[in-house]
């Protein structure tokens, strides 16, 4: 029996705007990455995305980025690595207020959108992540890409791993992700995402842009589920995870074997 952990990127609504379809999508998952007020969310969206994670049963990480709500932390940032230490601890803080006044455990912690893919190519800026994540809690797992050096410095620093891939993405021959500006960034056609995400479990291959098939561990599956048609892809995903003998479970359920 296979087992991966499924998860999705939530709570990034923002005072009156509304993003994603949150209550949909939380019963299909089993782990939620809720943004923590830097690239979105707010406390009262914090506070909601919880309450419906606690309701479902699914598991809560911490989702932080940079400061950067305008560019919904898709933007690259030059920050030291104090900084980016700094805005780990506040981000943890802000969400594990409202996680330990509802009595849910934090289980993870995946940095968003440029945070994340500058981590994955820029140890020290993990290393920066990771010494946040450690103070903060050591027994948070860090959530990072295949093959990235998040996952190394996370190790390097004795935390917790599991490591991360996408159902809708590309990859680079590297194991990064293609920039979402490039063509083909995107997998676009639901069988052959469907596909590449069972072989990613089952065989621990993806194939690059280049056509070359490239090593990658899946202990987590991240979806995306802002619309009536990703929605509709994460319920396929389950039924394919089904039919192919692989298990859903939560990354603490994983860990614990």
């Amino acid at each position: 029996m296979y087992r991966v952990d499924l998860n999705s990127d939530l709570g990034e609504s923002f005072g009156r705007y509304t993003l994603g379809m949150d209550e949909k999508v939380i019963p299909l998952i089993s782990s939620a990455n809720v943004a923590c007020g830097y690239h979105a969310s707010d406390p009262v969206v914090m506070d909601r995305t919880v309450s419906l994670a606690r309701e479902s049963g699914v598991r809560v990480g911490a989702h932080p980025g940079f400061p950067d709500l305008l560019g919904f932390g898709r933007r690259n940032m030059n920050v030291t690595f104090a900084e980016a230490k700094a805005y780990t601890l506040y981000q943890l803080g802000a969400l594990s207020g409202f996680c330990r006044a509802k009595g849910v455990k934090l289980q993870h912690v995946k940095p968003h959108g440029a945070l994340y893919n500058m981590a994955a190519k820029d140890y020290t800026l993990s290393a920066a992540i990771c010494e946040g994540v450690k103070e903060f809690d050591p027994e948070l797992i860090v959530l990072a890409l295949s093959g990235g050096q998040l996952a190394r410095a996370a190790a390097d620093a004795g935390l917790p791993v599991a490591l991360e891939v996408f159902a809708d993405r590309a990859y680079e021959e590297d194991g990064t992700l293609v920039d979402r500006k490039k063509d083909g960034a995107m997998i676009t056609d639901e069988e052959e995402a469907i596909r590449r995400v069972v072989r990613m479990v089952k065989e621990k291959k993806v194939r690059a842009v280049t056509g070359k098939d490239i090593p990658i561990e899946a202990d987590s599956v991240c979806v995306h589920g802002d619309g009536d048609k990703a929605l509709a892809f994460v319920g396929r995903i389950r039924e394919a995870f089904e039919r192919e003998g692989i298990q859903i479970c939560s990354l603490d359920e994983m860990r614990r074997g």
